[in-house]
């Protein structure tokens, strides 16, 4: 006869282990959450003066403001969609300072309103979100830092204006696209002029430090802001915003994303897969479980009732029943002639049993060798059954 089969002991967690185990990583992810939205919230909140015609701080532009006002440009800031749109006309420069904050929609008004209606438009560190709408036929590559670079090109306002402090986005221009090509960095251009109908034009800036007033007085770099800006009788100065209605009508999802630096996607990515690793690490299994000395002695009843609890929390009535069955066949083996190996064998223990008390009323092999109890009050029973069983063939 074989030994009958058992069913495996439940190990499914609860809402509360489970919340102790990741409680852990959903911390990390809260603190990467936040801190990505306050750096986007400083970062948006710094914008307004960074490039700012008003700000005379060393990242804003009042400096050359003023020396476009001297050459007889007038400056028309505006800070919306509608503004912007509103002051274009043929003979004015449009200055974008930063042209990946506008969002799709915004792209495409502001494409559809400067086409032939503005003489230049200059887009300062426009990326892979803005170039397919803005300037078609232009993609982005790699930023490299800012660095005193040289013009190598024919553009007039380039060469007049000699080496300047550029780099941070570099451009890729389409085979067939005409375009001046100027400042290059590793092979690949900072300043690109793309040529439009009639005098129009698009110029693509690759950072904006030639605009800040901390540089402005720096090798060429106030000559060539001053061409690039100066070349029209007025100067429309956009500076783009996130409380701008137009922005707030499209997609919020897209426009969240693009608040959060790429770094800290990149840093979110490789600290979820750091901590998918320590919990592999923490989790590993590298051999069977096996018995040590506990550092402190416990009293044999503490340590029945702390088992008893666990298989109570987890429902282990199959396990419980296990563990009383066969310590009392351990028990019951030698007292009935039957060695400790063959106490659990129904084959050897069930005859001796029998033998030994012929008349018993309870079912010896479904008390010693049957199925799991149903509930608790079978297992209770079961319990007092084996005890009784123990009793009766130590007395016969």
């Amino acid at each position: 006869m074989s030994r009958p089969a058992t069913s495996s002991t439940s190990t499914a967690a609860s809402a509360r282990q489970l919340w102790t185990r990741a409680r852990g990583a959903a911390l990390v992810l809260a603190l990467v959450l936040i801190g990505g939205l306050v750096l986007a919230t400083v970062r948006s909140s710094d914008s307004h003066g960074a490039l700012d015609p008003r700000s005379a701080d060393p990242n804003g532009s009042r400096a050359v403001a003023e020396l476009l006002k001297a050459r007889g440009v007038t400056i028309t800031l505006a800070t919306t969609l509608d503004e912007a749109t509103t002051a274009t006309a043929d003979d004015a420069t449009l200055l974008v300072t930063t042209p990946d904050l506008l969002t799709e929609t915004q792209q495409s008004t502001l494409r559809t309103a400067v086409r032939g209606s503005v003489g230049r438009t200059v887009l300062v560190g426009a990326g892979h979100p803005s170039l397919s709408v803005l300037a078609p036929g232009v993609t982005s590559a790699t930023s490299v830092p800012v660095e005193n670079r040289a013009p190598s090109c024919d553009l007039a306002a380039a060469t007049r204006a000699g080496s300047v402090d550029l780099g941070g986005e570099r451009y890729r221009t389409a085979p067939g696209t005409t375009a001046d090509s100027c400042y290059p960095a590793d092979g690949l251009p900072s300043l690109v002029r793309l040529p439009g109908p009639d005098a129009t034009d698009t110029v693509l800036l690759g950072s904006p430090d030639i605009l800040r007033n901390g540089r402005l007085d720096q090798l060429g770099n106030a000559s060539l802001a001053l061409q690039l800006l100066g070349s029209r009788p007025h100067l429309v100065w956009y500076l783009p915003s996130l409380t701008d209605a137009s922005a707030t009508a499209d997609d919020t999802t897209g426009n969240f994303l693009a608040l959060i630096p790429s770094g800290w996607l990149w840093g979110t990515l490789q600290l979820a897969i750091a901590a998918l690793l320590a919990a592999i690490w923490r989790g590993r299994r590298l051999g069977p479980l096996v018995t040590e000395r506990l550092p402190v002695a416990l009293r044999a009843s503490e340590a029945t009732e702390g088992r008893a609890r666990l298989y109570r929390k987890t429902n282990a009535r199959d396990r419980a029943a296990s563990v009383l069955r066969t310590a009392t066949r351990t028990r019951i083996a030698p007292l009935l002639g039957v060695p400790v190996q063959d106490a659990h064998s129904s084959e050897r223990l069930l005859p001796a049993l029998s033998a030994r008390l012929p008349e018993t009323t309870a079912d010896p092999r479904n008390l010693l060798f049957g199925p799991a109890p149903a509930d608790d009050a079978t297992l209770i029973r079961l319990a007092d059954q084996l005890d009784a069983l123990e009793r009766e063939v130590r007395t016969s």
